[in-house]
């Protein structure tokens, strides 16, 4: 089998996995193309992409188009002349100058059994959802958004305690496995093209900072999800007196409740109870604003809260 010439398209830590694996199957990469560097941090200093320090810790060429579509990068493309495009959580749209281009078309890693959770957030969304099953899916890509035709699927449970940092490993790992099987396949010409089903799409719209805020109307499981589906980063949040208090872990503990959303109870071992619409939401990792992060119980012993204050 001749392996075809690859050029890699991926920014964040997500896409690390597949472009180590494609290495290691010594298939020929000669490029990588990823987001150019941006401020970040209180001193908002330039910073590299995850995929940008590996790639050059790999020794490969590393191209940071403003965009992908300007003349001056597609020049660049058409001379590095790529036989297969390997695409995960890139960031950019491609324009059909770069899909149709090359032999074995544009694969696309997306964390989501699709046609579920098209969109910039499917990892976050199908948390916050409530999913209990969610997946990997390997397409070819054309002009459209996350609307290309699967060639694999590969299906996982979401257990009620998995977080978004936990499952955006574990679907990194598994979207580079059940890439590498789609690659081979697209080589011999065994792959098979699956229409997406349109009467089921469903979106993952770009996360927003109100998204976070936390509606202590909701039920309990409800907010629990938002929390899950947010940890670590950017994490639900709050506000304790008028100061952000960011939650990352928390259980939800249906009931029947007397106290106006919000209101938080008696702390205990097991946490910090908050009411929510049906029942209360345990609080067991927070993070004030300027504090560290901390379990809840250390929190306590620097903050004297008491019952009947209100979250808002």
């Amino acid at each position: 089998m001749v392996k075809p010439r690859i050029l890699f398209m991926g920014t964040p830590a997500f896409a690390l996995p597949a472009l180590e694996m494609i290495s290691s199957h010594n298939y020929p990469l000669i490029g990588v193309v990823t987001q150019p560097d941006r401020p970040s941090g209180r001193g908002q200093k330039e910073v590299a992409p995850p995929v940008k320090l590996l790639a050059q810790k790999s020794g490969l060429p590393v191209f940071q188009p403003q965009k992908v579509k300007d003349k001056s990068f597609l020049d660049i493309f058409d001379q590095l002349n790529p036989e297969m495009v390997v695409v995960a959580a890139f960031g950019q749209f491609l324009p059909k100058a770069i899909i149709e281009f090359p032999k074995f078309g544009c694969l696309n890693i997306h964390p989501s059994l699709l046609p579920k959770y098209r969109g910039a957030a499917p990892l976050n969304w199908s948390i916050i959802r409530g999913e209990l099953t969610t997946g990997v899916t390997i397409m070819l890509m054309d002009e459209g958004m996350d609307s290309g035709d699967i060639l694999l699927q590969s299906k996982t449970p979401l257990s009620a305690t998995e977080t978004f940092g936990q499952l955006h490993d574990r679907l990194a790992n598994d979207g580079a496995d059940l890439l590498m099987k789609a690659i081979e396949q697209v080589i011999a010409g065994t792959a098979l093209r699956q229409p997406q089903d349109s009467s089921s799409v469903t979106f993952a719209p770009r996360l927003t900072k109100e998204t976070g805020r936390i509606n202590w109307q909701c039920s309990c499981r409800d907010i629990v999800n938002l929390i899950r589906g947010l940890s670590p980063a950017p994490a639900a949040y709050t506000f304790l007196e008028e100061q952000t208090l960011k939650i990352f872990t928390a259980e939800a503990k249906p009931g029947i409740i007397n106290e106006l959303p919000g209101t938080i109870g008696k702390d205990a071992s097991c946490g910090l109870p908050v009411a929510a619409s049906d029942g209360h939401v345990v609080l067991k990792e927070v993070q004030l604003a300027g504090k560290k992060r901390m379990p809840i119980n250390e929190f306590l012993r620097g903050h004297r809260l008491t019952p009947k204050m209100v979250l808002q």
